[in-house]
Parts: structure tokens; C-alpha cells; sequence
């Protein structure tokens, strides 16, 4: 077993504590708790353009966010990385490989909103925060008298933000919130009924080299294997629609009665076209993504 690896992380306090979790998780492991886990923080094009361009109205900055890691992973500066799954795109970079799923957290969105005011009481007219256009259609169709603006940066700058410009309320990731141990300040927890979670969401993902087999071993040993299937599940649905980070799809699979259920949805033309199927309605789980998409199809293509 090495003595040491090196694992790449974005600068982020969000990042880092992601990384940190994995990394606790492999030091648990009796033949790697006398190894010594690095972590080599790398600032990424796209934390550049946001310290650069805070306002920035950008609406996606895909790969942006990972770039550089993959390049110091493929330079073999490091030997894996920890990312966010939500921002991963479906297939991993030619060289690379997505070698483990350790973990999902609570996969909903959050409100966070000034004076602790529940989304339903929010006055007519507020301004809610968020790029997403996933996040800011599902606004839309529950109260269409609020305005949705962009907002930018990670965690604690928008809630400066919010606190010192004129947003009344954030929409932000339930899993980001308590793995940075601000969960006291959440104000509610959105549904899946209201809105549903961005492909892969609250779940990490661990990247290496797709040649280096003794890291391969080691961070399967860490894989939650059913979340793994779950989120591959949401991944094909979202790639079936062509999704990238910023699409307007969300999806949620969860195992109910031993049945899989796959939730999903997608805006087009400001409407909400949403369905689910059960493991019970197909052949098996690599027909649900498939057979939802279809049936949402069919009914964009009725209505079209």
C-alpha cells in the first residue's frame, strides 16, 4: 500500500469538505489509516472567471470547474479527485474514469431566505437567487409572482450577497448547506413533489486515472454501490435529454416497497413536463431512464 497519495480539490470551502469527507472515509480503512492523504488544492478556470467577474451573467460555465484538476490528474500530479456528482458530465474525460460513488447526502433543494420567511409567505414581488435554470423554472410554476435573479459564487458569498444586495431568498443544495455545517440557517426543505434535484445531486464523485488500478482497488472500497446505481440511473436520464449542468431537467430515483422509482422532468416553452416510472412498469433498472424519457417525450410531442 502507497505511503502517501495526493488528491486534488478546488479551493472551496464546499470542496474541501467534500475532500474530507472521502478522505476520512479511506483513512477508516485499517490498511490505509497510517497513509498519508494530501490534498493539493488547484484553482480552477472557472473559480478565476468568478473571482474576476462576479456579477458575471454566464449562465453555464461547464467543465469550467474541473478542467485543470482532470489536467493535473492526467499529469499525474495527483491521484484522484473529489467532485460534486451533479457537476460531472456523463461520460468522464478520455484518459480518466469515474472510479467511486462513496456517498450520498440529502439529495433535496433548500430555501434560505431573509427573517426565516417560508417560501409559501414570501411577499409578492421578492427575489430569489439562483443560475439555475432547473431551480428558476420550478420557482416559476410554483409562484410565478416572484422574480428570479442570477446570482453567483459559492455558498458563503451568495448568502453575503443576499444579506447585502436585494435578494430576499437563496436556493441552494440541502447536501452543500449541511456538509458545511450551516443547516441552522435553512429556512425549508423543498419536496421532490415541488421541486425536483439536479441529476446526481448531494451524491460525490471520485475521479482517477483509468490505468492506475492500485487506486482503482483502494477508492472502490469506499463505493456505496446502490447509490452508484441510482445516480447512474438520473445520469442516463439527464444525458438522454442532452443535459448539461445547467438544463432545465431534474430527476430522483429512490427504492420504495423494493421497487425502483425514477421521478423526472423538464421545462420547455415554461411548462413542466414531468412523469416517474417503476422498476415494476419495465424489464429492468437500465430500462427506467429510457422508458421516462419516452413517456415525457410523448407528451412534450402532444402538446407540440
Amino acid at each position: 500500500m502507497r505511503k502517501k497519495l495526493t488528491v486534488g480539490s478546488r479551493a472551496s470551502k464546499l470542496a474541501l469538505a467534500q475532500t474530507n469527507i472521502v478522505i476520512d472515509k479511506l483513512k477508516s480503512i485499517d490498511a490505509l489509516n497510517e497513509t498519508d492523504i494530501e490534498i493539493k488544492e488547484i484553482t480552477t478556470s472557472g473559480d478565476k472567471h468568478l473571482i474576476e467577474n462576479p456579477n458575471s451573467k454566464e449562465k453555464s460555465l461547464k467543465g469550467a470547474f474541473t478542467k485543470e484538476i482532470e489536467e493535473a490528474l492526467l499529469d499525474k500530479r495527483i491521484d484522484f479527485a473529489v467532485h460534486s456528482m451533479k457537476d460531472m458530465p456523463t461520460i468522464s474525460t478520455k484518459g480518466l474514469i469515474y472510479a467511486s460513488v462513496p456517498e450520498r447526502d440529502d439529495a433535496r433543494d433548500v430555501l434560505i431566505s431573509k427573517n426565516n420567511i417560508k417560501f409559501k409567505d414570501l411577499r409578492k414581488g421578492s427575489i430569489i437567487g439562483t443560475t439555475s435554470l432547473r431551480r428558476s423554472s420550478s420557482v416559476m410554476q410554483l409562484r410565478n409572482d416572484l422574480i428570479v435573479k442570477p446570482i453567483r459564487g459559492n455558498i458563503h458569498t451568495r448568502l453575503k450577497k443576499m444579506e447585502a444586495e436585494d435578494y430576499d431568498a437563496l436556493i441552494l443544495a440541502s447536501a452543500a448547506m449541511h456538509r458545511l455545517h450551516l443547516e441552522y440557517i435553512i429556512t425549508e426543505y423543498f419536496s421532490i413533489d415541488d421541486i425536483l434535484p439536479a441529476p446526481g445531486q448531494g451524491a460525490l464523485c471520485v475521479q482517477c486515472r483509468e490505468n492506475d488500478y492500485e487506486i482503482i482497488d483502494i477508492l472502490k472500497l469506499i463505493e456505496d454501490k446502490k447509490i452508484r446505481e441510482l445516480v447512474d440511473i438520473e445520469r442516463e436520464f439527464a444525458c438522454l435529454f442532452d443535459s448539461g449542468c445547467n438544463s432545465p431537467v431534474g430527476c430522483y430515483t429512490e427504492v420504495t416497497d423494493n421497487n425502483i422509482v425514477l421521478h423526472g422532468n423538464f421545462f420547455y416553452n415554461d411548462k413542466n413536463y414531468r412523469d416517474k416510472i417503476c422498476l415494476n412498469e419495465v424489464n429492468n433498472k437500465n430500462d427506467l431512464a429510457n422508458e421516462l424519457y419516452k413517456k415525457i417525450k410523448l407528451k412534450m410531442q402532444s402538446d407540440n
